[in-house]
């Protein structure tokens, strides 16, 4: 195996690929994906949502998404009928089980919201649904079995 040629990549900040799918109020860039260098099992790139901008109710299929937040405030809202909502800032992380559907937001007006976004596969899978949310939704503490008292 000739490892320099295919062996580690680095992709620099400004050469990101924005031939992505997009949405309304989100600019979505790639880093690392088939095309860029290869990568067989996963997808990442980052996606700045505009203040106030969300995405359509929808799941990734069989993917499983994780959303770092770099900058702002993202609230996630999931569920049957959208009637889960959690909200995440600057170093967290945010785990999307497969078919599970959601929605994000940036929960700012004001703000734009930063935040790297990786899949556990290569393929832009992303499934509409045609969804009535419930309102309000339930808040949900960020629970799990080293933290069962959660956090905001």
């Amino acid at each position: 195996m000739d490892w320099k040629l295919h062996g580690v990549r680095v992709v620099r900040h400004d050469q990101l690929d924005s031939n992505t799918a997009q949405t309304p109020g989100m600019d979505r860039k790639a880093a690392i994906n088939f095309a860029r260098v290869g990568a067989q099992k996963l997808w990442a790139g980052t996606v700045h949502i505009h203040p106030g901008a969300k995405t359509g109710a929808h799941h990734h299929g069989p993917l499983e998404s994780v959303i770092y937040v770099i900058k702002g405030r993202a609230r996630m809202r999931w569920g049957a009928q959208l009637e889960f909502t959690a909200e995440a800032g600057p170093g967290d992380f945010i785990y999307v089980p497969p078919f599970v559907p959601h929605q994000e937001i940036n929960a700012s007006s004001t703000e734009v919201l930063e935040c790297v976004l990786c899949r556990s596969d290569g393929e832009a899978v992303a499934v509409n649904l045609d969804i009535v949310p419930v309102e309000p939704p339930e808040q949900v503490l960020w629970i799990d079995p080293t933290h069962p008292a959660g956090g905001v």
